[in-house]
């Protein structure tokens, strides 16, 4: 058994809102959502953070040990199945699976319990537990197959998205709920961000343009918070049903670098790149588009585009290139499900998130970076998005536009 997996469903919490579209063109416009965080840290900080009211999801009984974290993801989840099209009881539940991301778990609740002077709530390990979100997405969606989390840093919700297009694509599973979320903007983890010296720097009034992926004076990233869901099934079940296809999720690639814990390894992004195509049955030259990892970090950049570069070889300048974290945060553990979202809808729309806050490319990096005003893509036909982990773990997925 061999399914063609088909993204029948978007759902985010997001910095820039819980409507994809609403996402999708502010990223166009190139707006922002990057602000000062916490003004009495001993340096200046910023993040971008999600406008969330927890009561259109849960009771204030039911939000008892919920932490942050599982919050957006429950309501990231119940968006995009609302979006496929699946009312509760429509599929059998044994047949769901549920595949989150997730790098840390309940940020605030364990922040909570070292401030707490003494008072710890009973409740902080089930609300701290990483794999929290995607127990409390399958109660919620009344979830009896598989519910599996995937920790492995930046990368996690990508590789969640992958483990369950593997499970749609064998038929172990009729409809995977898979993505991922990240809440954790509490000073604690902030400056322990800023002591590994990779968040960007700004003057003040500055904190919307600090992040600057591949230009020439890029300082690191700013974290960012939410959630983002994709709805997976196979294409027979959805044109059965009559869904809405907004892409196929056509190939998948998973790699360690085995190098260095956080000193990203441009081979063994290259080998994830090449799984991916591979997989896909398509050459560098039939992608159009990615959304980078690009965390305008100094090393990270230039051994992304060095990896891309190697894969595609004498087709690469054709390869238009942006990363959307200057807009969004990086998310960490969310990072990966937020940015396949965004590369689903580049594919559905033909339209190219910019590379923003970018004045002068760095010259030891180029590439063919989306520029603001230069969007359109009319020809796209296939796109990648990279997620990059400290701790070495590659994912890329490839989406192909729904026919």
């Amino acid at each position: 058994m061999n399914h063609q997996v088909a993204v029948t469903g978007l759902g985010v919490v997001a910095p820039h809102g819980d409507e994809p579209g609403a996402l999708f063109e502010a990223l166009l416009q190139g707006r922002s959502a990057i602000q000062p965080v916490f003004p009495d840290l001993p340096k200046p900080a910023a993040a971008a953070t999600v406008a969330f009211d927890e009561t259109r999801w849960f009771t204030k009984l039911q939000l008892a040990g919920v932490d942050r974290v599982s919050q957006l993801a429950v309501a990231a989840a119940d968006l995009a199945m609302r979006d496929a099209g699946l009312a509760a009881g429509s599929a059998d539940p044994e047949r769901i699976g549920v595949f989150a991301g997730c790098g840390m778990g309940g940020a605030a609740a364990l922040e909570a319990a070292y401030r707490g002077n003494g008072r710890v709530s009973p409740l902080t390990i089930p609300a701290f537990m990483p794999n929290a979100p995607a127990a409390h997405v399958a109660m919620r969606q009344g979830v009896q197959g598989p519910v599996l989390t995937y920790s492995v840093a930046c990368a996690s919700s990508s590789a969640a998205i992958a483990e369950a297009a593997k499970a749609v694509q064998r038929g172990e599973v009729d409809i995977a709920i898979a993505g991922g979320s990240e809440a954790l903007i509490v000073p604690g983890v902030v400056v322990a961000w800023q002591a590994m010296q990779t968040l960007a720097t700004f003057q003040p009034g500055e904190a919307g343009s600090a992040v600057r992926p591949f230009a020439a004076d890029r300082s690191g990233f700013a974290l960012g918070e939410g959630a983002a869901f994709l709805i997976l099934e196979s294409a027979e079940r959805a044109r059965a049903r009559g869904a809405r296809s907004y892409a196929t999720l056509a190939g998948w690639g998973l790699s360690s670098d085995a190098t260095h814990l956080t000193k990203p390894d441009a081979p063994g992004q290259a080998r994830a790149l090449r799984t991916a195509l591979r997989l896909a049955g398509l050459q560098p030259r039939d992608v159009g588009y990615c959304n980078a990892h690009g965390t305008a970090t100094r090393i990270g950049d230039v051994v992304e585009r060095n990896a891309l570069a190697d894969v595609w070889g004498g087709d690469f300048d054709a390869l238009r290139v942006s990363s959307t974290k200057a807009l969004h945060g990086h998310m960490l553990g969310a990072a990966g499900a937020i940015e396949a979202l965004i590369t689903v809808l580049a594919l559905h729309n033909r339209q190219l998130p910019p590379n923003a806050h970018c004045a002068q490319a760095d010259a030891a990096c180029p590439l063919n970076l989306v520029a603001p005003g230069d969007t359109a893509a009319p020809s796209l036909e296939a796109a990648i998005s990279n997620s990059f982990a400290f701790g070495g773990t590659n994912s890329v997925l490839l989406f192909r536009r729904a026919a």
